[in-house]
């Protein structure tokens, strides 16, 4: 043994985590620590969704006239509902694939924008058979939005503002589309005015995938996480890398499964569907009349958005593990109270239902605000996408299916206020009492992802540390 010893090497100091000041500096951040360009993103992306709505709308505002043109049931509705949602259920999982290969914005033009063509398409349907095939085409487009733009705002926005920024998004797109159903039910009273809705929101589609294309700049994966928005992109992609273990551990999230479970059972949407044919059939109102009740009810729900957004970012503050599950149960529950009145009595005039119909837009429009930031704060940053297309896509879309097409064969038999009253108010209820499963495994799961992300951080600490250490 030799009698002389190596001096021993001391550790590298651990390097300290960037700094939202050298963030900013290098244009990773804007000028007050968020993500570039996060709102201009948004705004576009609204847009495109107010001209996805309105395509999907010229189904249920104008029905009544595009039965008496092709000759249809009532039941028809639910089908042509009911197969655009089943699309969705393998669309929106195939958009989410091809955005992790291709990337966000060039799936978003595509899909949101360029897809319009479908809607041109459709408005030269001949019969119900081409528009169903059509109309389906054309909710593939659909589906993407719903799939990617929660996740965009994920990765745009901490935690403390999602309900807030889901709310304005949801709320504001919803409530132009609602405000614009006025106009689509003034459609009726002119020949092949429904033909023409198609073309003219086709048409805007398209011009909002030219906008995605020259103005979007994707956030990247987990920029709107605390731990992690001071890294580059390539360091957040490269400590969130998706595998399929992961997305199979999706599965495996008990608070995710009880939100799967609380939306299969989410029938609202029914009201929104039949809406205006419950109006011109049960209580005998012509269509334009009928349509403008949608006007209140977008008003309303960009207004339930609004604050339910900010009602879920101060529950969330006033108690991070049981604000959110205690407003989406209480959601539910008022839904059901509004929706009953709103479908079950008869009143004089159009006026009463203007204004109930307002109200019920009100309390769906507390839904995105807190069940959005529900997922994103229990699933990490890269399967978000993934959680939001086996949420919306897959089992929202099969649940909407189901009863849609429930809704429709049963109107036929039954007549459409039995169908609200049991499918609709009925089914809410059952939903609320569900989601007291929410509560004791929504703690465990949202500390669970805390740590994940602080340890992601720490290994992109530590590899920085070692390469300092080599140099």
């Amino acid at each position: 043994m030799s009698d002389t010893t190596e001096p021993m090497t001391a550790p590298a100091p651990p390097v300290a985590a960037p700094t939202v000041t050298a963030a900013i500096r290098h244009g990773d951040l804007d000028k007050k620590g968020g993500v570039p360009r996060r709102k201009t993103n948004l705004v576009i992306l609204g847009g495109s969704m107010v001209a996805d709505g309105g395509e999907g709308s010229m189904a249920t505002t104008l029905f009544p006239v595009i039965a008496a043109a092709l000759s249809l049931a009532t039941s028809a509705l639910g089908v042509l509902a009911a197969v655009g949602r089943i699309v969705g259920v393998v669309a929106g999982p195939a958009w989410v694939f091809l955005s992790k290969k291709f990337g966000r914005k060039a799936i978003l033009a595509i899909a949101t924008g360029f897809w319009g063509l479908w809607a041109v398409a459709a408005g030269l349907s001949q019969d119900f058979a081409q528009l169903l095939v059509l109309y389906a085409i054309m909710a593939a487009g659909t589906a993407a939005a719903h799939v990617l733009v929660p996740e965009v705002i994920g990765d745009s926005f901490e935690d403390k503002k999602r309900g807030r920024v889901v709310g304005w998004v949801y709320g504001g797109t919803a409530a132009i589309g609602s405000l614009m159903a006025p106009l689509i039910g003034s459609l009726a009273n002119i020949e092949d005015g429904w033909r023409y809705g198609f073309f003219i929101f086709g048409a805007i589609n398209v011009f909002f995938g030219l906008l995605i294309l020259f103005f979007y700049k994707d956030p990247g994966t987990g920029a709107g996480e605390a731990q992690l928005k001071t890294f580059t992109q390539e360091e957040r992609q490269a400590a969130s890398k998706i595998t399929w273990a992961k997305v199979r551990a999706l599965l495996t999230i008990p608070s995710y499964l009880v939100l799967l479970g609380s939306r299969l059972l989410s029938t609202h949407l029914l009201l929104g569907t039949f809406g205006v044919v419950l109006l011109v059939n049960e209580f005998g109102f012509d269509v334009a009349i009928a349509a403008t009740a949608m006007a209140p009810f977008g008003i309303g729900y960009l207004v339930g958005t609004i604050i339910g957004g900010f009602v879920s970012d101060w529950l969330n503050r006033v108690s991070v593990n049981y604000g959110r599950p205690a407003m989406l149960q209480a959601s539910q529950l008022i839904f059901a109270f509004v929706a009953y009145f709103a479908t079950q009595i008869t009143y004089g005039g159009i006026v009463p239902y203007l204004v109930l119909f307002g109200i019920v837009g009100l309390t769906v429009g507390l839904n995105p605000g807190v069940n959005r930031p529900l997922v994103m704060a229990v699933v990490p940053p890269e399967l978000r996408g993934a959680a939001f297309a086996i949420f919306v896509s897959i089992v929202e879309s099969a649940g909407f299916a189901i009863w849609t097409l429930t809704a429709g064969f049963l109107a036929d038999t039954i007549g459409l206020q039995e169908v609200m009253l049991w499918l609709v108010c009925g089914v809410m209820v059952i939903n609320a009492l569900f989601l007291t499963l929410l509560y004791r495994p929504f703690k465990k799961d949202r500390l669970a992802l805390e740590a994940e992300l602080d340890r992601r951080r720490d290994e992109i600490l530590e590899k920085e540390a070692r390469e300092a250490d080599r140099m």
